[in-house]
C-alpha cells in the first residue's frame, strides 16, 4: 500500500524521468524539434492530462507554477556565463538565458510530489513551527544558493537551523485506516536521497551536467546531498503556504 501510494504521488517526476531516459536512447525528432523543446511539450501535455483526468487538483497546479517560477530564477543565476554551476549542453528554443524552459519541471516534479504526497497520505503534523520562522528559513536557503558564490556559505547554520526548527516536528500519514508517524527531517532526508539517485539518472543522460562530467560521466557527489536536503525544506514549506498543514495538537496523534 504504501509504495502505490508512493508511486501515484511520483506520477509526474516518474513520467518526466521516463522521458528522458527514453530519448537519450532513441529520439527520431532529432533535426526537427530540440529534445529539451520536446521535453517541454511533453511536460506541458502530461500536466494537462493529470489536471482533465482529474488526477490532479488546481491547488497542486498552482504549487507546480510557483515551483517553476522559483526554480528557473536559480536556474538562470547558476548556468550563467559568470557562474556555471552546470550547463545544459543541448540546444533548444524555447527558453531564458541558458537555461531550456524545461528545466524548472524538473523542481516542479519535485513540487507535485509533495502536494501530492500530502492529500494521497493525508498528512498531519505535530510541534509544527510557526509560519513566520518557517518563511524566514526557506528564504535564508534561497538567498544563501546565490549568494554563497560571493560570501560566506552557511549551509552548516542552515544545517544546524533545521534541525532547531523541525527537530521536534513529526508528520503523521494514513496508509489505510491508521495514522502512522515519523520525525519530518527524517522524511525530507529519505526523499532527497531519491531526488539524488534521479539527479545522477539525469545528469548520466545529459540533461544537464556538473564541470566534472563534461568529459567523462562521474557520479554527483554525494555532497551534493546537503543541497538537495536543503532544497526539500525550502519545497516542503512551500508546499505548506498553498496547502495550510493541518496540525495535531496533542503528541500522541490524537
Amino acid at each position: 500500500m504504501f509504495g502505490l501510494k508512493q508511486a501515484s504521488a511520483s506520477l509526474f517526476g516518474g513520467f518526466l524521468l521516463a522521458m528522458v531516459l527514453i530519448t537519450k536512447y532513441w529520439y527520431p525528432l532529432e533535426g526537427y524539434l530540440y529534445r529539451y523543446d520536446f521535453l517541454l511539450i511533453c511536460a506541458v501535455g502530461f500536466q494537462l492530462l493529470l489536471l482533465a483526468f482529474q488526477l490532479e487538483t488546481a491547488r497542486e497546479a498552482v504549487v507546480i507554477l510557483l515551483f517553476h517560477l522559483v526554480a528557473t530564477g536559480m536556474e538562470v543565476f547558476k548556468t550563467s556565463d559568470a557562474i556555471q554551476s552546470w550547463s545544459y549542453p543541448g540546444e533548444f528554443r524555447i527558453g531564458i538565458g541558458n537555461v531550456p524552459l524545461f528545466a524548472g519541471f524538473m523542481y516542479s516534479a519535485v513540487g507535485s510530489y509533495l502536494a501530492r504526497v500530502s492529500r494521497i497520505f493525508e498528512f498531519r503534523y505535530n510541534y509544527y513551527p510557526p509560519q513566520k520562522w518557517t518563511v524566514l528559513f526557506i528564504a535564508a536557503i534561497y538567498l544563501n544558493f546565490f549568494t554563497h558564490h560571493f560570501f560566506y556559505d552557511a549551509r552548516t547554520p542552515l544545517l544546524i537551523g533545521s534541525v532547531l526548527l523541525f527537530g521536534k516536528s513529526w508528520v503523521h500519514f494514513r496508509m489505510d485506516r491508521v495514522h502512522r508517524k515519523m520525525p519530518l527531517l527524517i522524511g525530507c532526508l529519505l526523499v532527497a536521497l531519491f531526488i539524488w539517485f534521479a539527479e545522477n539518472i539525469a545528469t548520466y543522460c545529459k540533461i544537464w551536467v556538473y564541470p566534472s562530467q563534461n568529459g567523462i560521466w562521474e557520479m554527483v557527489p554525494f555532497s551534493k546531498l546537503i543541497a538537495w536536503y536543503l532544497l526539500m525544506l525550502l519545497s516542503f514549506v512551500l508546499v505548506n503556504l498553498v496547502n495550510k498543514p493541518k496540525l495535531i495538537r496533542d503528541s500522541s496523534g490524537k
